[in-house]
């Protein structure tokens, strides 16, 4: 399993980084630029550190005449989705979506059904497939996301959110979203932040749908992607992707996206894998002052429970340095009171 958490990296570098929740704003008191709330901003966080350490952090910098006020220009928050903002088990949901776009294509390519490792995918033996290796999956995911201009992949995309159902608990996979962390990004817009997702999924991939979701529109995403080319197309100008890498957003790409497309350090940063470890490495190094955040994933009943051995968004140094360092760690299995949106 440990070939698919490196395979899916792979997958990333070339994938086509090409239902709904809709927030209203909550008014801020006049008096101060702190969100005075009537009721409890998070209210699906248990009362704990996590909690009183986001709240201790968002008063401070927000207020008037703090020593550790920030200016709303630079309070910069970025986020990872993947295991960060949804679930990600049993495997990166991108990744399902490639199958699943291999199987939809099959009857236009019937040279598949004697060609490996199509035929192994179709036939429904995965264990034939991994056995391909990685160049036998990035045979799959090339296949998946290339010949296509960014309007069809984004309908693609559209048409799967909107159709496809996760294997554990046949929801949407837009459902998959943490209603906690939810509820903290509308808490840090409230407060004057805006916030950003970092991820090492494809850029086009989330941009259709992450502002229905999460409140987060297309500009404010960074994430990997592959080249593109111009295409006159007889005055139907279209963008084409092709098999070459452009930007990998994932480990110390992170920083470096941030930096490219954002032009700002964070003072906010949130992951939940060693993925994620310098971009909150690089938010610790914010003079402003910053806050770190690991989602860890305690909860085997409600969700799943992994860190250090899983296949799939290993935290082992990341939880090392959060530990040492004093980063806000958030259990899962004791600090959310539900999981999912579906929960409540």
């Amino acid at each position: 399993m440990k070939g698919i958490k490196n395979t899916f990296v792979l997958f990333l570098l070339i994938a086509l980084a090409w239902s709904c929740r809709n927030q209203e704003a909550k008014t801020v008191a006049p008096e101060s630029e702190v969100a005075v709330l009537a009721e409890d901003p998070l209210p699906s966080w248990n009362e704990g550190p996590s909690k009183a350490a986001i709240t201790a952090f968002v008063e401070k910098v927000t207020t008037q005449g703090s020593p550790s006020f920030v200016p709303e220009e630079d309070r910069i928050a970025t986020f990872d989705n993947d295991g960060t903002l949804w679930s990600e088990q049993p495997m990166y949901f991108q990744f399902t979506f490639a199958l699943d776009r291999i199987r939809a294509m099959a009857p236009d390519h019937p040279e598949w059904s004697d060609k490996q490792p199509f035929k192994a995918l179709l036939e429904g033996d995965m264990e034939a497939v991994m056995k391909e290796g990685e160049p036998g999956l990035i045979k799959l995911l090339m296949a998946s996301h290339t010949g296509m201009t960014g309007d069809e992949f984004e309908a693609s995309v559209l048409d799967w959110i909107q159709t496809a159902r996760h294997p554990k608990t046949n929801q949407p996979y837009t459902s998959m979203v943490y209603q906690p962390m939810l509820e903290l990004l509308e808490y840090l817009r409230d407060n004057g932040f805006t916030t950003f997702i970092v991820s090492g999924g494809g850029i086009d991939f989330m941009r259709p749908w992450a502002e229905g979701v999460y409140g987060i529109p297309s500009h404010q995403i960074v994430g990997s992607s592959v080249k593109t080319q111009f295409d006159y197309n007889d005055g139907n100008p279209v963008l084409r992707k092709i098999p070459e890498v452009n930007f990998v957003d994932d480990k110390d790409g992170k920083p470096v996206g941030i930096d490219q497309h954002i032009g700002k350090k964070p003072i906010f940063a949130a992951g939940n894998s060693d993925g994620d470890l310098q971009m909150l490495q690089y938010t610790a190094s914010n003079p402003q002052g910053a806050f770190m955040l690991y989602v860890h994933h305690t909860d085997g009943e409600r969700e799943w429970a992994y860190d250090r051995d899983s296949h799939i968004g290993r935290l082992d140094k990341g939880l090392d340095q959060a530990m040492a360092d004093g980063w806000t760690v958030v259990d899962m299995a004791e600090e959310w009171k539900v999981i999912y949106p579906f929960d409540l």
